[in-house]
């Protein structure tokens, strides 16, 4: 198993966390250069304080917060959804050096799908983008939780 399957275990263990609390299932976690993991977060924005409570948001805060870090240079994000147009740019923000999906999100993404949003010229930072990283299970996730949604 390699290092970012490892940590995207963690995220996915937060994915978990989030279908137990009836939140979409997308997990995060931010991880430093020296492998510490600094973070991990889950999706709160149905029931959490607000809708912004996105699973990456929510890691990279705890992050910085905890480590007394205004940006976060040399760290990878782990998320198991490809982030959204608000992530991205708050990734773009913090200065994340690296980000790790694992599904693709045709519909709401927008690193590889929709705006792709690091492509901007109006984009200040652009992290490198590993995707697919137990893409599948990610996947499977979200899927299952929806289809109970419908049923």
């Amino acid at each position: 198993m390699t290092e970012d399957e490892q940590f995207m275990l963690m995220a996915l263990k937060e994915a978990r966390r989030a279908v137990a609390e009836d939140e979409v299932p997308v997990g995060a976690a931010v991880v430093d250069d020296k492998g510490n993991v600094l973070a991990t977060a889950h999706n709160t924005g149905e029931h959490g304080i607000h809708a912004m409570a996105h699973a990456e948001v929510q890691a990279m805060s705890i992050a910085a917060i905890q480590n007394e870090q205004k940006r976060l240079w040399d760290c990878t994000l782990y998320v198991t959804l490809e982030p959204c147009a608000m992530c991205a740019a708050a990734i773009s923000l913090m200065r994340i050096k690296r980000v790790v999906f694992g599904a693709e999100n045709p519909k709401g993404g927008a690193v590889v799908n929709g705006v792709k949003y690091y492509e901007s010229p109006t984009c200040n930072h652009k992290p490198q983008i590993v995707k697919g990283i137990l893409a599948e299970e990610c996947g499977e996730l979200l899927s299952a939780f929806f289809k109970e949604k419908r049923d």
